[in-house]
C-alpha cells in the first residue's frame, strides 16, 4: 500500500558470509535512526552499528548504504544493510525492523513492483530482472541483460509511438473535417500502418529462439531398442541418469535431464525404443517416444553400429532437418560409410566431435543474432492481437471502424510495456494539427 515501507532478505536464505537486507519507503530514514545509524552519504557503503530500537543492543556491525529518493531501484528511499550472514545475526534485524511503526515485511516481488509503478522499469524489463535472478546458463543471462537494458522496451515504445501517431491523424480526419489537414494525411496513415504491421510479423517469426533460449531447448533421443540412447544420454549427462541394459525395451518412459551444453539449457529426454511393442506398457511407451520427437526442438536419432549399414526403418523415418544422426558402436564398424556422427559410447570414442556438432547445432537454433527476439508467451500473444487489430483496420468499411481498430492495436502494444495511456492520442491530435488555435 502507498505510504508503507518494506523490507526484506535481498540475499539468499541460508548461512553465508554477507547477507542484505532491503528496505524501501519514506519510513526508510525513521527506521534508520531508530536502529542507530547514521546516514551515510548517498550511495556510499559506511560501516555501522545496527541496535535494537528497544532494548539498545547491539544486534551486528555491519555496512549501511542508503539511496534518496527518486535515484533509487524503487524512486523511494531505498537502504541496504550489509550484515553477518548467520541466522541469528537476520533473524533479530529483521525482528527488530518489525517492531518499528509504518514497516512490514515486502511481499514477493513488491521492490521490483514499485519501481514499475515509479517509472523506474516497465514490464519487459522486470519480467527481464526475474529471468537474470533464475537464468541458470549463459546465453539466458545474456539474453535477460539484453532485455533489462531496455532492448525490448524500445522496439514496443517505437512501434506504439508510430501507431498512436497514426491514429491520431486518422482521428483528426474524421474529427475535424472542415479543418485545412494535409490532403495526404490518410495515405500517410495507412502507409505507416502497413509499415508497422509488416515489422510485427517479421518480429513474430523469429522461430521461438528467446523462449528456447529462456525455458531451454527440447532435445529427444529416438532410435531402436539397444542402440545406446540411455548410454548415450548417461553420457551427455555425466552421471548414470537412465537404466542400461542388454535387455530390448528398458526404457519405457521417458527419463529426462535438465543440463547445460554450450552455455545453453536443453532437457534432454532419452525414449522407448521404436519398434513393434510387446505388451501395452511398452506400446505406451513408444507412444511417448514418437510424441516427444514430434514436439522436439532437435533429435538425436541413434542407430545401430551392429547393424551398419543397414538402419533401423522406424527410426530412419523420422529423420529430418532437425535431426542428428548418431551411429554407436563405431568400435564394431571396420568402414563407417554415410552423413552421421559415428561414436562408441564404450570407449569413449568420437563423442567429443559428437557433442561438439550438438552444441553448434543447439547454437544454431537458439541464438538471436542482433535482434532482440521474443521471450515470453505474453509478448508473443499481445503482438498477435495487435496484428490481427491491424489487419482489420486496413479491411475496414468505415474510418470510424479502422480507428478503434488502430486503438485496439495500441493497446495491445501497450500491454507489453504496461503503458498504457489514452490521453497520448489527443496530445499528437493538438500538437501535429494546431486545432483550436
Amino acid at each position: 500500500m502507498a505510504g508503507e515501507t518494506i523490507f526484506a532478505l535481498a540475499s539468499a536464505a541460508g548461512r553465508a558470509g554477507i547477507a542484505v537486507i532491503r528496505l524501501s519507503g519514506s519510513h526508510t530514514k525513521t527506521a534508520l535512526t531508530r536502529m542507530g545509524c547514521i546516514l551515510p552519504p548517498a550511495r556510499k557503503a559506511a560501516r555501522t552499528r545496527f541496535i535494537d530500537p528497544s532494548s539498545r543492543e547491539v544486534l551486528d556491525d555491519g555496512l549501511l548504504l542508503w539511496f534518496p529518493a527518486p535515484h533509487s531501484f524503487t524512486g523511494e528511499d531505498v537502504a541496504e544493510l550489509h550484515v553477518h550472514g548467520g541466522r541469528a545475526v537476520i533473524d533479530s534485524i529483521l525482528t527488530a525492523l518489525s517492531s518499528i511503526e509504518g514497516l512490514r515485511p515486502a511481499e514477493p516481488g513488491e521492490f521490483t513492483r514499485r519501481a514499475f509503478a515509479n517509472d523506474k522499469m516497465d514490464l519487459t524489463q522486470a519480467e527481464a530482472l526475474a529471468d537474470l535472478v533464475d537464468a541458470e546458463t549463459r546465453a539466458q543471462a545474456k539474453q535477460a541483460l539484453r532485455q533489462m537494458g531496455g532492448a525490448l522496451k524500445e522496439l514496443y515504445d517505437d512501434w506504439r509511438h508510430r501507431l498512436v501517431q497514426a491514429l491520431a491523424h486518422l482521428e483528426a480526419v474524421i474529427d475535424f473535417p472542415d479543418e485545412d489537414l494535409p490532403p495526404a494525411v490518410a495515405d500517410k496513415v495507412w502507409g505507416e500502418v502497413g509499415e508497422l504491421r509488416q515489422g510485427i510479423e517479421k518480429h513474430l517469426d523469429d522461430g521461438g529462439r528467446g523462449e528456447r533460449i529462456r525455458e531451454g531447448l527440447a532435445i529427444a533421443i529416438i532410435g531402436p531398442p539397444n542402440a545406446g540412447k540411455s548410454s548415450l544420454l548417461n553420457a551427455l549427462a555425466r552421471r548414470e541418469a537412465a537404466i542400461v541394459s542388454a535387455i530390448p525395451g528398458t526404457t519405457r518412459d521417458v527419463v529426462e535431464v535438465h543440463m547445460n551444453l554450450g552455455g545453453y539449457a536443453v532437457m534432454l529426454a532419452d525414449t522407448a525404443g521404436l519398434r513393434e511393442a510387446g505388451d501395452v506398457i511398452e506400446n505406451e511407451g513408444i507412444k511417448r517416444a514418437r510424441a516427444r520427437a514430434a514436439d522436439a526442438d532437435l533429435k538425436i536419432a541413434v542407430f545401430d553400429g551392429a547393424m551398419h549399414p543397414a538402419r533401423d526403418a522406424a527410426t530412419a523415418a523420422l529423420v529430418d532437418a532437425d535431426t542428428l544422426v548418431v551411429v554407436n558402436k563405431a568400435d564394431l564398424i571396420s568402414s563407417p560409410t554415410g552423413n552421421a556422427q559415428f561414436v562408441s559410447v564404450k570407449t569413449g570414442a568420437g563423442l567429443d566431435a559428437f557433442v561438439a556438432e550438438l552444441q553448434r547445432r543447439i547454437c544454431s537454433k537458439a541464438d538471436s543474432g542482433a535482434a532482440m527476439p521474443l521471450t515470453r508467451a505474453r509478448h508473443r500473444k499481445a503482438l498477435k492481437e495487435c496484428v490481427d487489430a491491424l489487419a482489420r483496420a486496413r479491411a475496414a468499411s468505415l474510418p470510424e471502424l479502422a480507428a478503434e481498430d488502430l486503438r485496439l492495436a495500441a493497446r495491445a502494444l501497450g500491454r507489453l510495456t504496461g503503458r498504457v495511456e489514452v490521453e497520448e492520442i489527443l496530445d499528437v491530435v493538438f500538437r501535429d494539427f494546431c486545432i483550436g488555435k
